[in-house]
């Protein structure tokens, strides 16, 4: 009766472990595929610079 528990619980074990690794190298792959950069899934343009005089001033002061 103990080794069909302890065989049972033995493979329950393997069986979690597998799927933790599974899980997580899955989940690794999708947001680290680009460098360590994490991509969303979002369709919007990232816009980090727009054009206005602050900026024109700043680059002329910092050049």
């Amino acid at each position: 009766m103990k080794e069909a528990r302890r065989s049972f619980l033995k493979k329950a074990a393997v069986a979690g472990a597998v799927t933790a690794v599974g899980v997580v190298a899955a989940n690794a792959k999708e947001a680290y595929s680009s460098g360590g950069v994490v991509v969303g899934k979002s369709k919007k343009k990232e816009i980090l610079y727009k054009k206005t005089k602050v900026w024109d001033e700043y680059y002329r002061n910092a050049l």
